[in-house]
């Protein structure tokens, strides 16, 4: 039997996993598998769904439209990140492309866009995003897929905040400041960040003035939408998240 390091390949599916278990593939997925890659019957694949872990495939089912796979065991158990949500407002598609794959990364457990006064971008492709997340999950060796929301209007998610949940929001207008989490509890929380005009006065002064909302620097320079989201990342996993 090979080990798991065999399998050069992790996909994601949208099917159950456990010993025994096929898996039938999708077109794109047989089309990926055996025209690109060239697997053949046998050939180990690496296979989560975002809630049963990773587990080690085999070829099953070789086709030009289709195929399958047959799961053998487990090899990784599924990793839950940190109760972490991200919102973001979309800028020029590949930088919103880039913090949709990076949050993924770096263990955001929701992607959430948002529309603020000075966000240019009007709508998203949802699923598009998505798809962004999932490849990210594949290529960095993640177990769990974070959900990417629908774009919604900052004023309504503040609106209906959840009870218990903290925000960490980024103020440009903080730059070159010492503020930070400091001895912020740990628990849930979501990250705000801006978009490339930042935020209004109105939205900063409302911000403020909310009892759940911790304003935090992100250094002595102000940076780029998509810089601000990994930075801002970074700070919390080290403060409060799953790094340490």
């Amino acid at each position: 039997m090979s080990e798991p390091r065999s399998a050069k390949i992790r996909l994601y599916v949208e099917h159950p996993l456990g010993e025994g278990q096929t898996v039938p593939l999708a077109d794109v997925q047989a089309h990926y598998l055996f025209s690109v890659m060239r697997l053949g019957l046998g050939d180990p694949v690496l296979v989560f769904d975002g809630r049963a872990g990773e587990w080690l495939a085999r070829v099953a089912v070789a086709g030009k439209r289709g195929g399958a796979l047959l799961c053998e065991r487990q090899t990784r158990p599924l990793q839950v990140p940190p109760d972490l949500w991200l919102f973001f407002a979309p800028i020029k598609k590949a930088r919103t492309d880039f913090i949709v794959e990076k949050a993924a990364e770096m263990g955001a457990a929701r992607i959430c866009p948002v529309q603020t006064d000075f966000t240019n971008a009007e709508r998203i492709r949802q699923d598009r995003l998505q798809a962004h997340a999932i490849e990210a999950a594949e290529q960095c060796g993640g177990t769990f897929v974070p959900e990417v929301c629908g774009l919604r209007r900052l004023s309504d998610i503040l609106a209906d905040w959840p009870e218990g949940r903290r925000l960490m929001f980024c103020d440009e207008a903080l730059v070159g400041a010492g503020a930070a989490l400091g001895d912020a509890p740990r628990g849930p929380w979501a990250i705000l960040i801006g978009p490339e005009g930042g935020f209004s006065d109105a939205e900063r002064t409302r911000l403020r003035g909310l009892p759940f909302a911790h304003p935090v620097s992100l250094g002595p320079r102000v940076l780029r939408a998509d810089t601000a989201a990994v930075a801002a990342m970074t700070l919390w996993q080290q403060a409060l998240g799953d790094w340490g």
